[in-house]
């Protein structure tokens, strides 16, 4: 276990390469190994909160809807200590692509959180010179088709004159249209965006972070009172917020009211040689391989020189620790293959594989995220299940919790479509 206080115990990110558009960044790394060099014993520390003091929230879950819970609370003025069993943003919110959309959640229950939050990226990007701390910008978006065609089959595929598709570009598209302009959608690089808010959030707010794992959380005559982490180590609390992705269905509280289960989503991130040639353009690829079924990939050109590809999704049982989750071979293969076929800029010889992973992402039975308090226990709340949008919901969703826990309900989105009380009657709730 391994606690930070101060920003005098954090480490530092190491530089990545500087390109025109981005410059060399210096932010917070948060990892157990990192903290308990500096860390002093935990049991010196006095975990009970004294009387007449400000609110105490424990926030369990160092991803981005976690991370996000933490900083609008503390900003608030809560004292708020986040505990993470592994390493922060080190499973979806460090591996997923950092795609943000205005409008493509329009007309489904997550419309106006999903509005909420890419406004809130703006601010936020704003207030922490996000272009710079981690990757911020906004993007053109395409879909594309790709249809494969064999080795000795011509290549040319861009169609005449077609201004649409960027020049890099070069493999054997069709059918290019808009989907989203930098008016509606953008980008964060979310490991950097998740850590750099954690980063303010024990600068500027006194925000704790603890590194220990969620045993259990202690209800007392119907209200939460601590919780208990592994080695049993106990904190109090006054509120608790459960922010725990996929493995919120491991956690037999939660477990026992309603299912998240994982989707386990493949992504390769490629450093091409020249990586000027490459544009701020997201592909979305309706790709049609060869002997094989049409899947649907996705394209992210990053600020750093790099291009994320990401896809290759199927339910899979959700692993207990996230440092051990690995991709299947087959599935990054066809990842690099996507690659190589849009553009000969991605293909082997021409760009470094950087990152070949996998991470679950939280999916909810009815496909919408579970987001309010837990019915039968008064101060403990849960925001889990955003499925492929979390890094786009994370900022509304913990400005929401914030001043739900706070204020006792939440101006920044209406939550009732989201409340896990929804789930009552269709299980067996446990506390």
């Amino acid at each position: 276990m391994a606690v930070i206080s101060s920003p005098a115990t954090l480490s530092t990110l190491p530089s990545l390469p500087a390109t025109k558009s981005y410059r060399t960044l210096s932010k917070v790394i948060i990892t157990a190994n990192s903290i308990r060099c500096f860390s002093s014993p935990p049991q010196q520390m006095d975990d009970r909160q004294q009387p007449g003091t400000t609110k105490h929230v424990v926030v369990c879950g160092g991803g981005i809807i976690g991370v996000c819970t933490a900083y609008f609370l503390a900003k608030k003025g809560a004292a708020v200590t986040l505990v993470e069993k592994s390493s922060v943003a080190c499973a979806a919110s460090g591996k997923a692509g950092g795609f943000l959309a205005l409008d493509w959640c329009d007309g489904g229950p997550v419309e106006s959180l999903a509005r909420a939050s890419f406004n809130l990226h703006r601010s936020l990007s704003e207030e922490l010179n996000g272009p710079e701390s981690y990757g911020y910008r906004a993007l053109t978006t395409l879909g594309v088709t790709i249809t494969e065609s064999k080795p000795s089959s011509p290549s040319g595929s861009k169609s005449s004159g077609d201004s649409t598709i960027p020049s890099w570009v070069d493999g054997q598209a069709r059918g290019t249209r808009p989907i989203g302009s930098t008016q509606t959608t953008a980008q964060v690089h979310p490991q950097l965006f998740t850590r750099t808010l954690l980063n303010t959030a024990v600068e500027k707010h006194g925000v704790e972070v603890v590194i220990g794992k969620l045993e259990q959380v202690r209800v007392e005559e119907g209200r939460v009172g601590s919780v208990v982490l592994e080695g049993g180590r106990v904190i109090e609390s006054d509120s608790v917020v459960l922010a725990l992705g996929p493995w919120t269905g491991k956690f037999e509280m939660l477990a026992s009211m309603f299912r998240v289960y994982g989707l386990k989503a493949h992504s390769i991130i490629l450093e091409p040689k020249e990586p000027d040639a490459i544009t701020p353009h997201a592909l979305f690829l309706s790709y049609y391989p060869l002997g094989g079924r049409a899947m649907e990939p996705e394209v992210y050109p990053r600020p750093t020189g790099e291009v994320y590809i990401c896809g290759m999704s199927a339910e899979a049982e959700v692993p207990d620790d996230p440092e051990q989750i690995v991709g299947n071979p087959e599935s990054i293969e066809m990842l690099k293959r996507v690659g190589r076929n849009v553009s000969s800029h991605l293909a082997e010889g021409e760009a470094q594989v950087k990152a070949e992973q996998a991470c679950f992402l939280p999916c909810t039975d009815d496909g919408v995220p579970v987001i309010g308090e837990v019915p039968g226990v008064k101060g403990c709340f849960v925001a889990a299940g955003h499925s492929c949008w979390g890094i786009l919901n994370g900022p509304a969703t913990g400005a929401a919790v914030a001043e739900l826990v706070l204020d006792g309900s939440a101006t920044t989105v209406d939550l009732s479509q989201f409340n896990p009380a929804r789930f009552v009657g269709r299980g067996r709730v446990k506390v």
